[in-house]
């Protein structure tokens, strides 16, 4: 008899040993785990993969190995240091992280959950990104959007205009959705990476790893064709908080992020 399948399956990327959610929907994905040394959970070099793609395509290659290795009625993706919370608690944050029993309740009504908003209010998606990054890269996402995806186009023009948007490529969906989503994403990145992959080469390590941060553009992309097409109503989506296990610079975040619109100054490194 075939084994039953899991309701719900929840990666959490990570490239360097950490503490953990206790509750069993979460699988703990070493990223990147290609040519380097095992910390103890899931490779993602493992299976259909593309692990060594990793220092360009960041949490991706953990997207990847979950949609080609996995079988669950619903399937996600956090990291390591930052999760999905329903109800954070300030005095410990590991007891604020989602759990199945919480999720379960909403999993018949709801298609696919996403982060709250992040709200960008003095830039656009499209303009954040190329303050912070090279607008080439995604001005090439968008023509390859419109050879291969046409239909996509309109969403992809209004989604570089907005001023909000589902970031770090966090979501749990269902398997056909999220197995739709993984096919149309990868078909344009790999696409892009012809492209652009000599132009990867002469980046920094932290530029390098742009198809990890056009992606998160390209959710909304996606998100808002489908709205469009009625292949997803605006009921069937949930935003869910999420929460940071570290704490955040806050003073350095925002005046890197004003130093990139007024004095043209990119991002070199994570916050």
């Amino acid at each position: 008899m075939a084994a039953e399948k899991e309701k719900i399956r929840i990666i959490v990327a990570a490239h360097k040993p950490y503490r953990m959610p206790e509750d069993p929907m979460y699988l703990p994905v070493q990223v990147g785990a290609k040519g380097r040394e095992s910390i103890g959970y899931q490779r993602d070099d493992e299976g259909d993969h593309i692990s060594e793609l990793n220092p360009y395509f960041c949490e991706l290659t953990g997207l990847y190995w979950a949609w080609k290795n996995l079988n669950a009625e619903y399937l996600g993706l956090v990291h390591y240091r930052r999760h999905f919370s329903f109800h954070f608690k300030p005095s410990d944050p590991w007891k604020s992280i989602l759990t199945k029993k919480e999720v379960e309740p909403y999993l018949s009504k709801t298609k696919i959950f996403v982060p709250t908003k992040r709200k960008y209010y003095i830039e656009t998606l499209y303009s954040h990104y190329a303050h912070t990054h090279f607008a080439a890269q995604l001005d090439a996402a968008r023509e390859i959007i419109g050879q291969k995806y046409p239909e996509d186009l309109p969403a992809c023009d209004k989604i570089f205009r907005r001023r909000w948007g589902y970031m770090f490529n966090m979501m749990i969906a269902e398997q056909n959705l999220f197995n739709e989503y993984c096919t149309w994403l990868f078909d344009i990145l790999f696409e892009l990476r012809k492209i652009l992959s000599e132009e990867e080469k002469q980046l920094d390590a932290y530029q390098a790893r742009f198809y990890g941060r056009i992606s998160e553009i390209l959710l909304n992309v996606w998100l808002d064709s489908k709205l469009r097409t009625g292949r997803i109503q605006k009921e069937e989506i949930q935003e869910i908080p999420f929460i940071y296990m570290e704490k955040v610079n806050w003073k350095k975040k925002v005046t890197a992020f004003l130093k990139a619109k007024f004095a043209g100054k990119r991002y070199q490194g994570s916050f």
